[in-house]
């Protein structure tokens, strides 16, 4: 799933901007590439040095990365990099047009968001006075159910487990309005973990020296903060909520079972939530929430639930008081006076390796989407995305399902009524194409041209409401969770529903001139993955409706998942340096997706040249597998390279390049021999589907 699980989004979309967004921003970073970088990163950039079956990324983007240079002020640089920075800027030019509309109009406020948002003149002149109220609130609270109603009242829809695979939130929980597990008819709220300012508990609890080094710097940078905001005895509140926020870690589910739909899968009465999780006034919390009508939720961290619950009561009063008002300020440091943003920058940056900051108008550009991106993404798909295009792709969409259907239908040992629920589940998908069906309604968003935090609290709660919205609502199965103008595609099995956006729909993603073993070599791989994802060890468990069911026999769900340890033991191999390696059980789902994907996508191919009256050969093969190589194409630092490593559910890129040792025609196709890196025995090929 991807974006169900991220899905072929490149982990290191997770990075970007990050002052913004941390850990869990929707957007592939623009790298200000130059013309020159663009055309070398389109290129062939093969490294003939290195044999394809030593090293098939290597040989397929060596010559390139070799050369490629990272922009200090970036993380990392790319395809999708490329594709990201041309998305930003049809953007950029969306938004100087939408200066001239009418003051009020849903056009005009992306132009007076983005406006305010880069006035960074009349943000610092402003100061700390537009987040006084909520620093004043928190300042206000005089027991632990005032607390809890302050919790409650700022509780955000900021986070999607399956769909996007953003788990991230600073608040101490997060909630997401989806379909229920086991109730597809209507809408279910999921509460999930949060609270944290590391991306992840394994940075509070990791003893190596980088992470211990990491951790005092972090407590530093929360001094610093709160002596800004003028916090008496900064340095001892500091060392209160780092101590508070590792509590927090400890209680917290490590990112594997975070994947794990059956460990997620805990159903709570609203009644029994103070039996369950006692130390919250979950009664008080519930009622500013504006979640008091509903009768149950989804807990998708129940450790992690009643270890915060019980952090409320056992913590004091003012200790929390100096963690609230820390990520009150740490969550809107970019909109906040410039110093503000600048230590924030000075202190994530450690975390991607880079040195200096974005131009601001990208941080806008980040900013506006993610507050109007319908919007935007409206006017994005009107210049960008042609008729011609959709139709093509709709084509490759529909040799793709009939690709993966004769799999299915071929398979061996799968039972019949395996193989009934699986077909069924194909036939029920629900593919998007560029752009959704019916675009959102901003009218009830109020935006400024002169209040840039306002506004950014406005549109977080506008979300939040959004959400709230759903309960009670007939199902929407064709919504979409991204906007036309990402560079991203994701798999949706709530929904039993496929979505590829416009901006990932791009050359060299897809090109209308392209021969058609690139692009099925490129945008077929991803179509297929995404499909792959209905059926990967966590898309697997939904059924055609989207409700979690085991449709399996016995034996057939034993040969899965013996099929997917292989793979686990494959990706175990992988290792990035000495003391790190790739977590093939925290990546399986994306490396299942990847593989059967792949293998789908080269049916497909062969298919549709015969469509065409063509005959696929060794030559048109190379193509196909060297566009599979090339599509994830980026060079990232190692502080980046790390922690996709330990946050991520893909692996690295360039471990997933290396899946094509798993099909018979790549080694026909580049002579690969025994003796080889990356030689398999046929025997020792996963096959999963």
């Amino acid at each position: 799933m991807k974006s169900q699980k991220l899905p072929r989004l490149k982990p290191i979309a997770l990075l970007c901007m990050a002052l913004a967004l941390p850990w869990s921003a929707n957007l592939v970073q623009a790298a200000n590439l130059t013309p020159e970088e663009i055309a070398a990163v389109k290129g062939d950039g093969i490294d003939n040095s290195v044999r394809p079956g030593q090293d098939f990324n290597k040989y397929a983007n060596g010559g390139w990365e070799k050369n490629a240079k990272i922009p200090e002020n970036k993380s990392g640089v790319g395809l999708d990099d490329m594709l990201a920075e041309e998305s930003d800027d049809a953007v950029a030019r969306i938004i100087q047009k939408t200066l001239q509309a009418e003051p009020g109009t849903a056009t005009r406020k992306i132009a007076d968001y983005y406006q305010a948002y880069l006035n960074t003149a009349a943000i610092d002149q402003r100061g700390l006075a537009p987040i006084q109220p909520r620093l004043d609130a928190i300042g206000a609270l005089n027991d632990k159910a005032a607390l809890a109603t302050y919790l409650g009242k700022n509780l955000r829809a900021d986070v999607d487990p399956i769909n996007n695979t953003h788990v991230y939130t600073e608040n101490l929980f997060g909630l997401w309005v989806s379909q229920g597990f086991h109730h597809h008819s209507k809408y279910q709220g999921y509460l999930l973990q949060g609270g944290l300012g590391l991306p992840d508990r394994e940075y509070y609890l990791a003893n190596s020296s980088d992470m211990v080094k990491l951790r005092a710097n972090y407590q530093d940078y929360i001094a610093t903060v709160l002596k800004m905001a003028n916090v008496p005895n900064a340095d001892l509140a500091a060392k209160r909520v780092f101590d508070l926020e590792l509590k927090i870690a400890k209680g917290h589910a490590p990112r594997e079972d975070t994947s794990d739909m059956l460990k997620a899968d805990n159903t709570w009465r609203k009644a029994d939530f103070n039996k369950k999780a006692p130390g919250l006034d979950w009664n008080a919390y519930f009622s500013a929430a504006g979640l008091d009508k509903q009768t149950e939720f989804l807990i998708w961290h129940p450790t992690a639930l009643k270890a915060s619950a019980n952090l409320v009561s056992s913590i004091s009063l003012d200790t929390w008081k100096d963690y609230l008002r820390f990520h009150a300020i740490n969550q809107r440091a970019s909109v906040l006076p410039s110093a503000f943003f600048n230590e924030k920058f000075k202190f994530y940056s450690a975390l991607s390796g880079t040195s200096v900051p974005e131009a601001r108008e990208k941080y806008a550009i980040n900013a506006t989407n993610n507050a109007l991106g319908e919007e935007v993404g409206k006017l994005y798909v009107a210049e960008n995305f042609s008729p011609e295009a959709k139709e093509s792709i709709r084509s490759m969409v529909t040799n793709l399902l009939a690709a993966l259907s004769d799999r299915i239908q071929g398979n061996t040992w799968l039972a019949a009524s395996t193989k009934k629920e699986a077909l069924q589940k194909i036939k029920n998908t629900y593919v998007g194409v560029g752009y959704p069906e019916k675009w959102r309604d901003y009218s009830g968003l109020e935006v400024k041209a002169d209040d840039a935090y306002g506004n950014a609290e406005r549109a977080s709660a506008f979300e939040y409401q959004r959400a709230l919205a759903k309960f009670g609502q007939p199902i929407d199965d064709t919504e979409w969770c991204m906007n036309p103008q990402l560079v991203n595609a994701v798999n949706m099995p709530l929904q039993n529903a496929i979505d590829f956006p416009a901006a990932y729909l791009q050359s060299p993603n897809f090109d209308l001139n392209a021969s058609i073993a690139t692009n099925y070599g490129a945008l077929g791989a991803t179509i297929g993955h995404e499909i792959s994802h209905s059926f990967d060890n966590t898309g697997a468990m939904f059924d055609a409706k989207g409700e979690l069911r085991n449709w399996w026999t016995k034996a057939d769900l034993a040969r899965f998942n013996a099929s997917a340890k292989a793979l686990v033991a494959q990706f175990d191999q992988y290792r990035p340096f000495p003391d790190l390696a790739v977590k093939g059980q925290q990546t399986l789902g994306e490396n299942i997706a990847d593989l059967v994907g792949l293998m789908a996508s080269y049916d497909a191919y062969h298919a549709a040249m015969k469509q065409k009256g063509l005959q696929p050969n060794e030559a048109t093969d190379k193509e196909f597998f060297m566009a599979y190589a090339k599509s994830f194409r980026s060079k990232v630092r190692d502080e980046v390279l790390r922690t996709i490593v330990i946050t991520n559910e893909h692996a690295p890129e360039q471990y997933r390049v290396q899946t094509v040792r798993n099909l018979d025609a790549w080694y026909k196709a580049f002579d690969v021999k025994p003796g080889e890196a990356l030689y398999l025995e046929p025997k020792a090929r996963v096959k999963v589907w």
